[in-house]
């Protein structure tokens, strides 16, 4: 297998593309305009670029990597692929079209990924006629630094397909960790409460924002606080998958602080709209 198609080609779908073509895949970058493609691609080459420098990439094994790489406009483009992974905006009801429609053009045999952060693989694969070749990959951003990639099973996701996409994820360089389709999976049902509590922490007015990061930084040992964090992913993800946990599980301490409603409402995502906790140039 090395021929696969990306769906998405935001933060984390060109960073897919980035590990496969890296790792010898022929990968087709699919996204609904070219700007968005471009974007990816310019992306994708300037961390590349990083990695040269860092001398953890030759030049030439650079532009082979981004010479696998194609770009398409048109889902019909991943019909040839082994593997799909879809990477597209955490909503559950474009997750189930894009599925439907790859079900429909890709091979019996091809396996369906999703890179979904919340959202239930056995649902997703109800939409297609393969429940036993679908299964989650869920990659960590930034995706060609971090290892780990969560692997979950849906409730018919087969023994050879859990292994074959444990294999492929290890291939890259990656930490597999098989983990059962519930609602936030293992990281962001541990994760996202704390990014929540962090955010009643400032609404409430216990801390400012510098100071919550920073007693996680040095007194927890974490590497980035947990409101830079939540810049990073993007507060409407955050809120959306905080959603996910509520609806799902129906625990109040999942309940979506009012202060990130609103945030997400007021259009203040984070890094990608340039305010969130913190304002980014």
């Amino acid at each position: 297998m090395k021929k696969m198609a990306v769906v998405g080609a935001g933060t984390m779908g060109n960073g897919i593309a980035h590990v496969f073509a890296q790792g010898g895949w022929d990968v087709t970058l699919i996204d609904v305009a070219q700007p968005q493609l471009d974007n990816a691609l310019a992306v994708i080459k300037k961390n590349m670029d990083r990695q040269v420098k860092k001398e953890l990439l030759t030049e030439a094994d650079r532009d082979a990597a981004l010479g696998r790489i194609a770009t398409e406009t048109e889902l019909d483009k991943a019909a040839g692929a082994e593997l799909v992974v879809e990477a597209a905006t955490e909503a559950a009801d474009l997750k189930f079209q894009l599925f439907e429609k790859l079900n429909e053009i890709t091979a019996a045999d091809t396996i369906l990924a999703s890179n979904t952060s919340s959202i239930s693989i056995t649902e997703i694969a109800g939409h297609t006629d393969r429940p036993d070749k679908v299964i989650g990959m869920h990659f960590m951003n930034p995706v060609p630094m971090m290892k780990l990639v969560e692997i979950i099973r849906g409730l018919g996701t087969s023994d050879e397909t859990t292994a074959k996409v444990t294999e492929i994820s290890s291939s890259l360089s990656k930490t597999p960790v098989e983990v059962n389709d519930y609602p936030g999976f293992v990281a962001n049902r541990i994760l996202m409460p704390m990014i929540n509590e962090a955010v009643y922490c400032v609404m409430e007015g216990v801390a400012t924002p510098e100071s919550v990061d920073t007693v996680m930084k040095l007194g927890m040992a974490h590497p980035m606080g947990p409101l830079a964090l939540a810049d990073l992913i993007g507060l409407d993800v955050c809120l959306a998958i905080l959603e996910v946990l509520h609806s799902g599980l129906g625990d109040s301490k999942y309940r979506p602080c009012p202060l990130l409603r609103n945030m997400v409402a007021a259009g203040r995502l984070g890094r990608k709209t340039g305010q969130g906790f913190y304002e980014y140039n």
